[in-house]
């Protein structure tokens, strides 16, 4: 009502953004059947999730949805800023890209390469010096909500689609996820 800042409006924020790159992202596989999403994926049994799992021709990505409404970010190799604080979201979408490639490689029997994919929601103005790119093997992109789609739809092909869809029945299985990592 007064614009206060409490957790539960934190959270509902977060969720707005969430739920928009979401439409989006089925949006894209409604389109081209070759991709699948999978949402809000739980991993492990401490209570994190993955906010999106995309599976298609271009590779896997685990996407983290940021929502910061009217905020400035800034992107310089390993830091992403905030209204000039520093957040943690390259370095936790690199932790969770690398998990993720060693839960699904181990569970489809051949090495998955997944890479993560930062996506920007209700910002002002990004301003990416140098996108944070590949570290440890493991690859992160930062994009704009507007941006994210259409990028993700003009990378090369990487997978065939049977190696597609061994992933994705992978994917959808809880079980798989459970898997110590």
């Amino acid at each position: 009502m007064l614009n206060v800042h409490t957790d539960e409006r934190a959270w509902r924020i977060g969720a707005d953004g969430e739920e928009a790159v979401g439409d989006q992202l089925e949006k894209m596989a409604r389109k081209n059947p070759r991709w699948h999403v999978l949402h809000a994926v739980p991993v492990g049994e401490r209570g994190s999730d993955i906010d999106h799992l995309v599976i298609g021709p271009a590779g896997i990505f685990t996407i983290n949805a940021k929502h910061h409404p009217g905020a400035k970010i800034w992107v310089g190799k390993d830091q992403l800023r905030v209204n000039g604080h520093v957040e943690p979201y390259i370095r936790n979408s690199r932790f969770e890209a690398k998990r993720a490639s060693r839960i699904l490689s181990a569970a489809v029997g051949f090495e998955v390469v997944v890479d993560a994919l930062v996506i920007l929601f209700g910002v002002e103005d990004i301003t990416i010096k140098t996108q944070p790119g590949e570290k440890d093997g493991s690859t992160v992109h930062v994009k704009y909500r507007r941006q994210a789609v259409r990028w993700l739809g003009q990378q090369a092909t990487r997978l065939s689609d049977d190696q597609v869809e061994a992933i994705y029945e992978q994917s959808r299985r809880s079980t798989t996820w459970v898997a110590p990592s």
